[in-house]
């Protein structure tokens, strides 16, 4: 009885030390395990580590002439990021993944000088983005100290609803080589400078993992 009793002080000890302020419990959560989530890709390696645009291949259709509604409701021209690397990154507040945030976040900042960031929040995969645009803002800047741009909440997975942006990152008859959409929050593609997309890593691989870091560095 005793040694149950320890076990649920301790239960609660924890809870009390995970739950955010900012957060709701499963956001708490969530954030505490993300550690763990990944522990396992970077053990063993990751399963998968994406695809890259290894031919070269150039885009049909020029990814300068497309646009983003940003958060706070400015659309704005990809053509003004001419010349910088640009990873896209659909993203959630309640996913496992979420943690990305911060990482995303640390990326940018090291490499912000040639790199610029967008998220696209999405409710996509699970209903795991039911917040609104200024609460995603919020939520963003606070719990993970996010900088870097955030676009108006909008789907990203193929249909009629689909953002534009991702459109053109999974369809290969625009960008030239890539169909795959979002396998699931947290999917990252990577723009160059030259405004070719150049690689595509789903969730399961941080935006600090070397396979990112040496496309930007190259």
């Amino acid at each position: 009885m005793r040694k149950l009793l320890i076990g649920l002080i301790v239960i609660v000890v924890l809870l009390i030390l995970i739950k955010k302020k900012n957060m709701t419990w499963r956001e708490s959560i969530l954030k505490a395990v993300y550690p763990v989530i990944m522990l396992p890709g970077k053990l063993f390696g990751g399963s998968q580590k994406g695809s890259l645009n290894q031919a070269h291949k150039t885009a049909p259709m020029n990814f300068y002439q497309l646009t983003v509604t940003l958060n706070n409701g400015q659309t704005i021209s990809m053509e003004q990021f001419k010349g910088k690397q640009l990873l896209l990154v659909n993203t959630a507040s309640a996913c496992g993944y979420t943690g990305q945030y911060a990482e995303l976040e640390e990326l940018y900042k090291k490499y912000k000088d040639q790199l610029v960031i967008i998220g696209f929040p999405a409710n996509d995969f699970k209903q795991q983005e039911q917040k609104n645009d200024d609460e995603i803002a919020e939520f963003c800047k606070v719990n993970y100290g996010v900088t870097f741009l955030l676009a108006k909440k909008s789907s990203v997975v193929k249909g009629a609803e689909q953002n534009p942006v991702f459109d053109w990152l999974s369809d290969a008859g625009k960008n030239g080589w890539n169909d795959q959409q979002p396998t699931w929050n947290f999917c990252k593609y990577l723009v160059n400078k030259e405004g070719i997309l150049e690689a595509f890593f789903p969730q399961t691989v941080s935006p600090l993992d070397k396979s990112v870091i040496q496309l930007l560095v190259k």
